[in-house]
């Protein structure tokens, strides 16, 4: 009877520890990168760092991160061909992809949504609050 007793308790000691959500910021202008990452780990999501589209798809693959925020404008990879690459790969394919860039075109918009985004921010429409609740949102 002892030993169920301890079971159980360290059962329900698991379901209430909470793992950290996890972001993969792909990002290659370090000053909104550094807030960014400062932001999220204020409210307790891990952050992963990617400073080029290639790198980016490599951690997502490694780290198969809650959800990614990607920029468009991208060394060595641009934003587009990290979300089609994503996309297409089944490790990677159900990770929200939430597009934070300048670009505020209505053709860039709707590609990186037909590839597969779940949201497209324009960074000078939002205030770094405002990002971080809307990825809060996502995360839940």
């Amino acid at each position: 009877m002892r030993g169920e007793n301890q079971v159980q308790i360290i059962i329900n000691y698991k379901d209430m520890i909470k793992e950290k959500k996890t972001v993969l910021i792909i990002e290659d202008e370090q000053t909104l990168l550094k807030l960014l990452q400062k932001a999220f780990e204020k409210e307790d999501i891990k952050t992963l760092i990617a400073l080029d589209g290639e790198k980016g798809i490599n951690l997502a693959r490694k780290e198969k991160p809650d959800l990614i925020l990607l920029d468009i404008i991208l060394p060595k990879k641009s934003g587009f061909d990290v979300l089609e690459e994503l996309k297409a790969d089944a490790e990677t394919k159900n990770i929200p992809v939430v597009v934070l860039t300048n670009l505020s075109e209505v053709v860039d918009v709707e590609k990186v949504l037909e590839l597969g985004a779940v949201t497209y921010l324009v960074k000078s429409s939002y205030k770094l609050e405002e990002i971080v609740e809307k990825v809060k949102d996502m995360l839940k």
